[in-house]
C-alpha cells in the first residue's frame, strides 16, 4: 500500500472529525437557544398576566404599595433584558417578587375569594408550571452543550472557535438560600 493513500487517509479522517465535532457543537448551541426561545414564551405570558394580577389586588390591598411597585419593577426589568444570561439574573429577581407578593395575599380573605384574582392565579399557576418544565428541559440542553465544549476532542475545537460554557436556569443564589434553610412552623 501506498504511504500517500495512509497520510491522505489519516488527514481525512480528521478533517470529517474535525467537521462532525464543529458540526455538533453548533447544533448543541443551537439546541440550546431554541429551548430558551420555549422560556421566552412562557416569561412573555407570564409578563402580560402580571399587570391584571396587580391591578386586582390593588383594590384589596392598597397599602401594600411598596410589594406591588416591587414586583412592577421586577417585571419592567426582566422585560427589558435582552441576553440569555440577563434574562435568567431577572427572572430570578421576578419569581422572588411573586413569592413575596403571594405571602402577602394570604392576609386578605376577601381578595383570596374574588373569582378574578383566582383565575388569574390559576393561571399563573399554570405558567409557573409550565415554566419549570421548559427550565428543565433547557438546562438539559445547556448540560449537553457544556459536556460538548469541555470534553475532548471537542474542547479543542471549542476553544478555537470562541465556544464557552453556558450558565444553567437555577433557582439562584436567594431563592437556595431559603431552601436550605428549615421551614418555621407555627401554630
Amino acid at each position: 500500500m501506498n504511504p500517500t493513500y495512509i497520510v491522505i487517509g489519516v488527514v481525512l479522517f480528521f478533517v470529517f472529525l474535525f467537521i462532525f465535532l464543529y458540526n455538533r457543537i453548533v447544533k448543541l448551541r443551537n439546541n440550546r437557544k431554541n429551548a430558551f426561545a420555549d422560556i421566552d414564551v412562557q416569561l412573555k405570558q407570564r409578563h402580560d398576566l402580571i399587570p391584571q394580577l396587580v391591578e386586582t389586588v390593588k383594590g384589596y390591598a392598597g397599602h401594600e404599595k411598596e410589594l406591588l411597585t416591587k414586583v412592577t419593577e421586577a417585571r419592567s426589568g426582566a422585560m427589558k433584558a435582552t441576553s440569555i444570561n440577563d434574562k435568567i439574573a431577572s427572572e430570578n429577581q421576578l419569581t422572588a417578587s411573586l413569592r413575596s407578593f403571594n405571602i402577602a395575599v394570604e392576609a386578605y380573605p376577601d381578595l383570596k375569594a374574588n373569582q378574578n384574582f383566582l383565575q388569574l392565579q390559576e393561571e399563573l399557576a399554570d405558567i409557573e408550571n409550565k415554566l419549570a418544565a421548559v427550565r428543565r428541559y433547557f438546562n438539559a440542553a445547556t448540560t449537553e452543550y457544556n459536556n460538548s465544549v469541555e470534553t475532548f476532542p471537542a474542547n479543542i475545537i471549542a476553544g478555537m472557535f470562541s465556544f464557552k460554557k453556558e450558565p444553567f436556569f437555577d433557582l439562584g443564589e436567594d431563592q437556595r438560600k431559603q431552601l436550605d434553610q428549615a421551614p418555621k412552623i407555627q401554630f
